[in-house]
């Protein structure tokens, strides 16, 4: 007598997304999920932006029961409100957010580091800018950023850290003035979206800012395989 074989395990990654263009950022977090897929050889890897209408709705039901996983930067309304209620509703699992992974701590350390090294630079002679969404509702995303400025402090010990929001005071404008020319900004966004691509360059314009701008951390080489991690780290 045949049965029929496992499911393999599933696994879906949600961002916000774009409201104003969202087939841009869908492609890339496919592009994302693909790169995670690399790293988890037996499952099935998928996305879905919450700006894109049905989305994730069509995705959960494809994949049957797949782990959520929230691709953002903090336990905010959007993973705490609307991406744990949809999963509650379907009876799926739903992992901590990106942006709380403790390994992520680790590569942007090691990513700062290397940066200042490339530069010719000394931690203690470099400035952080921290730039970040905040929110004028929650304080959620401006804790998030602020605490993740201050561990790389803690870890780097730079001259001077600075964090700036695009939505509250300290606004980026005002935060990125007066770094000087050996100075980093860690791009606090997931994706690349309309603030990354808009408003930070206008914000670094507006102050003066010519320091080094990281990526969001969609492209940073090593964020497929964080994903991966702990998107298994607590299988079982």
């Amino acid at each position: 007598m045949s049965s029929d074989p496992a499911p393999c395990p599933s696994a879906l990654i949600v961002a916000h997304g774009s409201p104003s263009e969202p087939q841009q950022q869908e492609d890339a977090l496919a592009a994302l999920a693909a790169r995670v897929a690399d790293h988890m050889p037996g499952w099935q890897i998928s996305s879905a932006t919450l700006a894109c209408k049905d989305r994730f709705d069509e995705e959960t039901a494809r994949l049957g029961a797949p782990l959520i996983f929230p691709f953002f930067m903090a336990e905010g309304y959007f993973t705490r409100r609307v991406l744990a209620t949809k999963a509650k509703a379907l009876g799926l699992t739903m992992r901590a957010p990106f942006g709380v992974i403790p390994a992520l701590e680790d590569v942007a350390e090691a990513t700062l580091r290397a940066h200042i090294a490339r530069n010719g630079w000394q931690i203690a002679e470099t400035a952080l800018l921290v730039a970040a969404h905040g929110s004028a509702v929650s304080t959620t995303s401006r804790n998030s950023a602020l605490n993740f400025a201050d561990r790389m402090q803690a870890r780097c010990g730079f001259r001077r850290v600075a964090t700036g929001f695009v939505e509250e005071p300290p606004f980026l404008a005002d935060a990125a003035r007066d770094l000087g020319p050996h100075s980093l900004c860690l791009t606090h966004f997931a994706l690349r979206s309309g603030h990354v691509q808009e408003d930070l360059p206008e914000a670094f314009a507006t102050a003066g800012f010519t320091g080094t701008v990281l990526p969001p951390m969609i492209e940073w080489p090593e964020t497929p395989r964080l994903i991966a991690d702990a998107l298994t780290c607590e299988q079982g």
